[in-house]
This record gives C-alpha cells, sequence and structure tokens, in this order.
C-alpha cells in the first residue's frame, strides 16, 4: 500500500456504502482520483467542511495496486469557498467550475496547469465578481486541453481574420469568414476576439480590476468558450443552463 499527501480539489461527492462517501478529487501530482472516505456521513472529525465541492485541501489517501478507489485518511482545508461570502451567481460559477473539470479530465492523468488555473479562478471568484473568473477559467481550459481553434484564418479559404470578427460552429472545426460560415454559426466579434486574446495574454488578477457585466463581448468569449468545451466533452453542461439564467 502506498500512501500520498498532496494538495488537492474536491469535485464531487456520493453516499457510497451505508455512511461513507465517494469523492472524486483532482490531486496535483496524480490529476483525478476516486476514493471513499469512510463513515464521512457519520462523523466529521476527519473531514469536517472539507468536503464541501470546490474545497483545496491537502489530502492524505492510501491506494492499493489494482484497485481504482483510493482509501481516504485526512483533509486539511487550505481554502474553502465557503470561508467569503456566498451568493447564487456565486455558487453557479463554483459549480460550472466542478462540472467542467470533472467532465474534461481523464483520470490519473496530471494536469499541472490546470491545477493551476483553477486554483488562480477560485482566488478571484467573488460575489459580484463571477462573470470575468467563469469566462477566463472556460477560455483558458479549452486552451489548455487543445481544443481551442486558431482564430486568425478562415479554415475554409484561409483568409486572415486579423482585425476582424470570425464565426464558429458548435458542430464543425476551425473559425471562418463571414463568407464562408457554416449553417448554426455564431459570431465572434471583432471587439470578442481582441478580448479574447488580451485574457489569454493577462493575469485574471489584473482583469478582474475592471467593470464587467454578464453581457457584451466578454459574454461572447464565454459563449465561444462553453461551446467548445461542450462540443469536446458531446454533452450539454448543466451548470452552464444554471449560468445562463442568471
Amino acid at each position: 500500500m502506498t500512501t500520498h499527501q498532496t494538495e488537492a480539489i474536491v469535485l464531487r461527492t456520493w453516499p457510497f456504502e451505508e455512511a461513507d462517501l465517494l469523492v472524486s478529487l483532482f490531486t496535483r501530482e496524480q490529476g483525478v482520483v476516486k476514493g471513499v472516505a469512510r463513515h464521512a456521513m457519520r462523523s466529521r472529525k476527519r473531514f469536517g467542511g472539507a468536503l464541501e465541492p470546490m474545497t483545496v485541501v491537502r489530502a492524505t489517501y492510501a491506494e492499493k495496486p489494482k484497485q481504482d478507489l483510493v482509501r481516504l485518511d485526512a483533509f486539511e482545508i487550505v481554502w474553502s469557498p465557503m470561508r467569503d461570502p456566498v451568493d447564487y451567481a456565486r455558487v453557479a460559477a463554483l459549480e460550472f467550475l466542478a462540472e467542467a473539470l470533472a467532465e474534461a479530465l481523464p483520470e490519473r492523468a496530471v494536469e499541472d496547469d490546470v491545477f493551476r488555473l483553477t486554483a488562480t479562478v477560485l482566488a478571484e471568484l467573488q460575489v459580484g465578481q463571477v462573470w470575468m473568473p467563469v469566462s477566463y477559467f472556460a477560455l483558458w481550459m479549452t486552451r489548455l486541453m487543445g481544443w481551442m481553434p486558431e482564430l486568425g484564418a478562415c479554415v475554409v479559404c484561409g483568409e486572415s481574420l486579423r482585425g476582424g470578427g470570425v464565426w464558429f460552429s458548435p458542430a464543425d472545426d476551425g473559425v471562418t469568414c463571414g463568407l464562408h460560415k457554416r449553417p448554426g454559426s455564431l459570431q465572434l466579434s471583432a471587439e470578442a476576439v481582441v478580448l479574447a486574446e488580451r485574457m489569454l495574454r493577462r493575469p485574471l488578477a489584473e482583469l478582474v480590476k475592471e467593470e464587467w457585466g454578464k453581457a457584451g463581448p466578454l459574454a461572447m468569449v464565454r459563449r465561444f468558450a462553453v461551446e467548445m468545451l461542450e462540443r469536446h466533452l458531446e454533452r450539454q453542461m448543466r451548470s452552464v443552463r444554471v449560468l445562463a439564467r442568471l
């Protein structure tokens, strides 16, 4: 049996055999692992509030060869989403992060860039300040997973799209010019393209200092990134629908 101690983010929990919980963890050293927290529903001594989704913990767990589930022994809270004020929009945003990570990351694949991205976004995701962090996370997740198309040229005719808007289809690869847009295509305006490129160059802590609402170019960037995520996940994300109703 091998014992691990690593920084991790709690993604999901499920009831498992009486008072136990099955926990999905995004660990820094081993990627996504699933484990059993014995008696977690009956006793809070070892885990306390550390099993809330998107809580950053110092996790101690043990694994046996040829067993998929690890044995979760203890969690020490490093950062909790409950330490700051919470409203419906912030909860919905946290759920979006958890769902995107749980669906996009394969088990046991180390993704340190994604881990650092998530930690950065969690630190900036506050009441009254959700739209830029959520959009930044979605855009960078698309890029880090290798799912983001090149925005600089039309994939049909090769025409340069620098300085202008682009069209993208949730069902097809790449972006196009207006002349070659596919059925059902959506537009990413010139302002939105500039914003997306800025978001990929600048730190989130700098961007959140500006005033960002739900609509405008930021909404276009967010929709573009979410459509790319959902296309490659081959499913609609429930949390996206919740965010859309805000």
